[in-house]
């Protein structure tokens, strides 16, 4: 069962139709019907965690992803069978199924839209959209901020919030306080083609973000992308922007945007709502009234809208977030940690998902240094030596013996083991144990000899492996797309030889 399925058997219950009925419609069995409302409802009332990453099954067809884009870009009406032949041609090993399912979903059958009045039924449609303002703030100075509207189709009630960017997180962390403001969800809900919504566009088809789904399905609504330039489809929520501008805006100061957000989350919002509207004639308020019963019941508990990303934790046992740095176990030292980030805390988890630090977040880019007494190496000497010879007994064979070689032969060694270890959030593991077992080899107990080494025969990750999607949104599309790896320092040894040939010659 696919996703668009499951979605209207949800909107058909929800809407007030029995099993039966919704199984007749949708032609699926009655059973059917049954255990999809019950998956729904069962994972509604359980808490939800954004630290649980969805599962990703590979495909045999991974590898030919590009030149399967090439194929389909080139000939547009390439059939199934064509294209297998194509990628056998280029050691596929798989069959003709999988082939034709993935050409399906990169050229799904056309299906007609249906006509979207202007006026709908109570809890049918909402619509939601950003608008940027240059507002001048006293305690501030002028900057730029986005305010995030949700609208009732019906009723015309709305909430609407002032907002520093419009990522991700940011986005279903609005839309979770807009159904909490009006009590409920409405069963569809238009937007436009914002990448946190809609990833891109095949033909006139929208490709959906499975995140931004992920969220639909547990409030148990349906996002409808409208067609790319035509802002009139949603008018409700275009047209309010302009009252922002000429009401709430024209006329008054405020300090800071949370100031503007208190203003007008407690006075003119609650004025507007009382005001009668000028397409319907009555206040939002009176008709939300009517609305409300119509809408989808809020789950029992909230999407979790926290940001989740992973840090490397650097020789000095602090992760950065946002120009500010907050400590973590000093054992942890090189290690890649996920990390939890709230409005107000940032967690760090450890490899098996456990909480092992939680600090109130900082002012972004304050250069502040939060740091745990109990996360400090502490005074234990044989403690703390002990611990470092089980971080490196985990680097392989050789990983103790380079150890015991630092400490013995540099009067600094325990500090530059700390850096040694920093150097996998710039290494892979296996680069690093090819590293230390080669100095070991040639006794070059130095953190000098394991970077040189380094250089000379790993490559450093690449520096957008492991960005969040929202960080990568951000940098042009030249650059991620084009962009240079690093390279090897192994291949610059010619040069030496070049040099050291030259040399000889002037002799």
């Amino acid at each position: 069962m696919n996703d668009e399925l499951r979605a209207e058997i949800l909107r058909r219950f929800y809407g007030g139709a029995s099993f039966r009925g919704i199984a007749r419609a949708v032609q699926v069995d009655r059973k059917t019907v049954s255990r999809v409302v019950a998956t729904h409802q069962t994972q509604r009332n359980e808490a939800h965690s954004a630290v649980v990453a969805p599962v990703v099954r590979p495909s045999l067809l991974d590898p030919y992803r590009q030149q399967i884009d090439d194929l389909v870009g080139r000939y547009p009406d390439l059939t199934a069978v064509r294209l297998h032949e194509e990628l056998v041609a280029r050691g596929f090993k798989g069959g003709y199924t999988i082939v034709r399912e993935r050409l399906r979903t990169l050229r799904p059958k056309p299906v007609l839209e249906p006509v979207v009045r202007f006026e709908t039924a109570p809890g049918v449609q909402a619509q939601m959209d950003y608008s940027p303002y240059d507002i001048d703030f006293t305690a501030e100075g002028r900057r730029r901020v986005h305010a995030f509207s949700y609208i009732l189709g019906y009723s015309r009630r709305r909430y609407l919030s002032f907002v520093d960017s419009y990522n991700f997180t940011t986005t279903i962390r609005e839309h979770v306080r807009a159904f909490e403001h009006l009590s409920g969800v409405a069963t569809v809900c238009l937007y436009d083609s914002m990448k946190v919504v809609v990833l891109r566009w095949e033909g006139e088809q929208p490709v959906y973000n499975p995140r931004f789904l992920a969220f639909c399905f547990h409030y148990g609504f349906r996002p409808w992308a409208c067609k790319r330039r035509r802002p009139r489809t949603k008018g409700k929520v275009e047209e309010p922007f302009k009252l922002v501008v000429s009401n709430l805006l024209n006329g008054r100061t405020f300090t800071s945007r949370e100031d503007l957000n208190t203003f007008t989350r407690e006075v003119w919002l609650p004025g507007v709502d009382l005001r009668p509207h000028r397409t319907t004639g009555r206040p939002p308020l009176e008709l939300w009234e009517q609305e409300r019963a119509h809408l989808l019941p809020l789950p029992a508990h909230p999407y979790d809208t926290a940001e989740v990303f992973y840090r490397a934790v650097g020789p000095e046992w602090h992760i950065p977030y946002r120009e500010n740095f907050y400590s973590v176990p000093w054992n942890r030292i090189g290690q890649w940690l996920p990390v939890r980030a709230t409005e107000t805390e940032l967690i760090v988890y450890g490899s098996d998902v456990r909480e092992i630090a939680r600090h109130v977040l900082a002012p972004p880019g304050l250069g502040v240094k939060r740091t745990l007494a109990e996360h400090a190496p502490g005074a234990d000497e044989p403690r703390r030596y002990a611990l470092l010879c089980e971080r490196f007994a985990e680097l392989g064979a050789d990983g103790p013996a380079f150890l015991e070689g630092l400490v013995r032969h540099r009067r600094y060694g325990k500090e530059e083991a700390h850096r040694v270890l920093a150097l996998l959030g710039t290494y892979e593991r296996k680069d690093l144990t090819e590293a230390l077992a080669r100095a070991a080899r040639f006794r070059a107990f130095s953190l000098v000899a394991i970077e040189r080494i380094l250089a000379a025969q790993a490559r450093p990750r690449e520096p957008l492996a492991e960005l969040s999607t929202e960080a990568k949104d951000h940098i042009p599309a030249a650059l991620r797309e084009e962009s240079v790896p690093p390279r090897s320092g192994a291949e610059y040894l010619h040069l030496h030889d070049e040099d050291h040939d030259h040399g000889q010659e002037d002799s």
